[in-house]
This record gives structure tokens, sequence and C-alpha cells, in this order.
């Protein structure tokens, strides 16, 4: 009830703040503070009033908020956007006013007392085998059964780059998925039932393990990057642990193979897949400075470990966690991997 109420007050306040700005005519501002060009709209048009940051419209015919985000926002998939925007009103209806954003109104994801997280799943092989590490083909459909069934958002991992820099928010129960190394049982087993949901994956690919009897081969990694729902991204050359020395490796010989480390996966996958290299994956999860600096020469944006728990926004974006999945953890275990609001208090 209290949710409505603070619904319907900031809706009038909305409503009323616009109508006066309509009627003191001014014209809209244009230039770097808008933040989406809107077309010039009548009340007959169902809408109400607008500023540069938000805009009230009133639902026509069969309205819903994925038609009224792809008018105002470019696609239907902000649905979400204005959701957000009208809590306790979980579809849009005819003729009851909305709050449409045109600039993101929580970009950080912080409430009160409260802020979001986003869990970024680390999976290594799907399908037969009993090893700790592979995730029985069942199990793995089950998993992302109950993710679509739980209103989980499965996005991007790119996506994190505008929530990391404070501009662009995520959908609340946001989730990334993410399979290390490039084994064939990936396209095998997994990328079917990601097919299946419409979810996007993430794949790290250490390039020295092309061609070899159980890994992925380029043929398969292009028909998957061309479904648009499979990024191809770096987990280094070798897969060796990055930071450890060979013997009598010293300072300068270190350095130099850190930047094959980085560099060759990147110019590699990019040549063969026309797939731009952006995130990167630490094989056994370790890093220490010489293998920072590396990156960030090659225009990595996003790496990640295997620390678990969430990312907040205000997360290193090098230093990203990431959560394993194992071939041991029931559905319970799984769902135990996937806060995304987090208190900024310890619970007592």
């Amino acid at each position: 009830m209290q949710a409505l109420q603070r619904r319907a007050l900031t809706l009038a306040a909305a409503v009323a703040c616009l109508l006066a700005l309509a009627a003191c005519q001014t014209p809209p501002r244009s230039g770097g503070d808008t933040a989406l060009a809107v077309p010039s709209l009548t009340a007959r048009d169902g809408v109400l009033g607008r500023s540069d940051r938000l805009l009230v419209y009133v639902p026509q015919g069969e309205d819903n908020y994925a038609s009224i985000a792809q008018r105002f926002l470019g696609s239907a998939a902000r649905d979400w956007e204005i959701a957000d925007a009208n809590p306790g009103t979980p579809q849009a209806r005819s003729g009851q006013p909305v709050i449409v954003p045109l600039k993101p109104l929580n970009p950080m994801g912080v409430r009160s007392g409260q802020y979001q997280t986003i869990p970024i799943l680390c999976y290594h092989r799907v399908g037969q085998g009993s090893g700790k590490m592979t995730v029985s083909t069942a199990g793995f459909e089950q998993q992302l059964d109950w993710l679509a069934a739980n209103n989980f958002k499965v996005i991007r991992l790119k996506d994190l780059i505008g929530f990391l820099e404070g501009r662009q928010p995520l959908p609340q129960r946001s989730v990334v998925l993410t399979f290390d190394d490039g084994y064939a049982s990936y396209y095998r087993y997994a990328y079917p039932l990601l097919k299946k949901h419409g979810f996007p994956a993430t794949v790290f690919l250490y390039t020295d393990f092309v061609g070899a009897g159980d890994a992925l081969t380029w043929p398969q990694m292009q028909e998957m990057t061309a479904s648009g729902l499979v990024d191809i991204q770096s987990h280094s050359k070798t897969h060796s642990n990055l930071i450890e020395r060979a013997a009598g490796e010293n300072d300068a010989a270190y350095a130099k193979r850190m930047e094959a480390e980085a560099k060759v996966p990147r110019d590699v996958i990019e040549k063969r897949l026309s797939n731009e290299v952006l995130t990167y994956a630490y094989p056994f999860g370790d890093v220490n400075e010489v293998v920072l600096d590396a990156l960030a020469r090659n225009r990595y944006r996003l790496a990640g470990t295997v620390t678990p728990g969430g990312n907040p926004a205000w997360a290193q974006p090098l230093m990203l966690r990431r959560t394993m999945i194992y071939g041991s953890h029931d559905l319970e275990a799984f769902k135990s991997k996937l806060q995304t609001l987090r208190s900024f208090t310890p619970s007592s």
C-alpha cells in the first residue's frame, strides 16, 4: 500500500511539474544534457508533459511497457526501466499515466539501505563426465529453467561497462553466464540450451587450446558468434598461472611474456571471428600488477577472477568477482550463488 501511495505522489508531482513546464511554453533544451532525442508530441499522442529527464505518457489501446519502451527509448528490451519507474504497476493499463525515464533514474542500483550486485557465474564443462568441473546437461537445463521462471535477466558481460562507469542501470535481477577454456562440450550441450532460452553468454578462450581434441573449433565459434548470443573473449594464450615466473625469468622477460598473454589472444580472436575483445578471465583467477598493466595497455575494459560474490557499481573493472558453478551443486546450492541485492549494514 505504501509503495502505491509513493508512486501516486511521485506521478502526481511529475505530471504537475511537466504540465507547468508545458504551460510556460519553455523550449526544450538541446545539447549534451539531453539523454534522448524525443519527437515533438502533443497530448493527443498520449504525452501529458515532458522534460529532458522523463515524460508522462497515457497508454493507448494495446500498449504495454515493451511497446512504450520501443517508442520512446528505442528498444523494447528496455521495458524493465519503465517498470522500475512505476512501482506497484507491473503492467501498463490503457488510460493510466506512466512515467517514462529518458535518463537513467538509478544507474548505480542504490536503494534505501541496499545496493545492487551482479553475479557472474563461471562454468567449465557441460555434459557428460563426473569431474568437479562438469555440470550435467540435465543440471544445467534445470538451472536455466529456474532463472527464466524466476524473472532473472541474463545480460551480456559487456553490459557491465556502463554500469561500472555509473551511467547505465541494469535490471534488478541481472546475472552473467561465462564459460572458461573453450571446451567442445559447450557447443554440443550448453549452446543449444542457451538458444532455447535466448540467453547470452561469454566463452573465455585460451587460444593455444584451439585445435586440441576436446576444444572448440573456429567454425563452431563462428556459428555461435553469428547467432548474436555468444561472445568469444580472452582467457590468455597458454592458460599458465600468470603470477608464476618461469625458472630464471627476470623482470623484463616476465613482463614480455605477460604482454603476449594479453595481446596474442586478443589479436587472434579478433582476426578469426571479427569479434571485438574487451574482456579477459585470469587463468586460476590469479593476477598481479604486471598482468593488470598488460591488460590496460591492450585496451581490456573488464577482467574476471574466480573470487566468489557479486559486483556492485563500484567494483574494480579488472578485478571482477566470478562464482564457480560445480557439478556437485544441486539447485539449492545454485540459487545461493545468485544474490542480487545486498544491505549496506550486516544483517542482525
